[in-house]
């Protein structure tokens, strides 16, 4: 059963989506898990999917969008604030667990790419959370983000510096097209971001980020003290072949963590993560492993 919620973050609405396991009694409390969407995703796009596995499994599952997007309030549009997104997510962790359908007790969080940074986050300063999946994280620091590119981390700062400027001096807004066709400046630039996310979109999702959410983005930080998140319990899920996310790094990041920890790895790209039969193993992983710490 799926029914719309709403929830107040920050004073704004946020639209959502709470499934509720079909053969929950009346009377009976289940875990519940968050769900966190990636990149200026929308509640619309991969959720769905995962959340039926899911609530099929028992758990009473929230998908929402976040301030700034989709059916959720905010303005300007397209603001990707890393900060505001895990507020977003310690918030739907306060509403779900005043549910009737939910233990409060046994909370879990799942995030996917640019969200599975933010459960990160989330996970490591929220101890109402017992267990954590991250796939195909963003699990990546502001030094390694750097390190892969100084010189197009340099040439960026200037473009951020002028946009800051011209946000004091005038208040416009300015935006960048997430993905394009090759030879468009866009944030994900190259063939297989654009036609990927040109197969998930949905009327709600806009092809666009603001320029102050790159500086925003550049200041997160979900790793370097994700040695605190213990006790609670992190499941990493990895693509081998992932382009945006380096396997190596990810596995350095795990390194860190204290147990309980596990990490799963899949043969496929990033994107094929969510599609079959990769989207039902991975679910199943995550499944599994709610199940043991929630």
């Amino acid at each position: 059963m799926r029914k719309d919620i709403t929830f107040t973050s920050k004073g704004l609405r946020c639209s959502g989506w709470l499934y509720v396991p079909d053969d929950l009694k009346t009377g009976m409390k289940a875990p519940a898990i968050v769900m966190a969407n990636g990149f200026t995703g929308v509640k619309e796009q991969i959720l769905p999917d995962y959340a039926t596995f899911f609530a099929g499994a028992g758990f009473v599952t929230l998908a929402f969008d976040y301030r700034y997007f989709g059916d959720s309030q905010g303005e300007p549009r397209s603001q990707v604030f890393p900060f505001e997104m895990v507020d977003d997510i310690r918030n739907a962790i306060t509403w779900v667990s005043d549910q009737l359908e939910v233990d409060p007790l046994r909370i879990g969080i799942w995030g996917a790419s640019y969200g599975g940074g933010l459960v990160l986050y989330a996970g490591t300063y929220d101890k109402r959370v017992k267990a954590v999946v991250s796939e195909v994280p963003a699990a990546i620091s502001p030094e390694q983000r750097r390190a892969r590119n100084p010189q197009g981390w340099d040439d960026m700062y200037e473009i951020l510096l002028q946009d800051r400027i011209a946000r004091y001096k005038t208040g416009v807004v300015n935006y960048r097209k997430v993905v394009a066709p090759e030879g468009e400046p866009c944030v994900l630039p190259g063939r297989e971001p654009y036609e990927e996310y040109m197969a998930i979109k949905q009327p709600n999702w806009r092809n666009q980020v603001t320029l102050e959410s790159l500086e925003k983005m550049w200041e997160f930080d979900p790793v370097s003290m994700i040695h605190m998140m213990s006790p609670t319990a992190l499941l990493l899920i990895v693509a081998e072949k992932d382009c945006f996310f380096s396997p190596d790094l990810i596995r350095a990041t795990y390194e860190k963590v204290v147990e309980p920890k596990a990490m799963s790895v899949f043969p496929v790209r990033h994107f094929e993560m969510y599609s079959e039969p990769w989207l039902s193993k991975s679910a199943s992983v995550a499944i599994n492993w709610f199940k043991k710490y929630l």
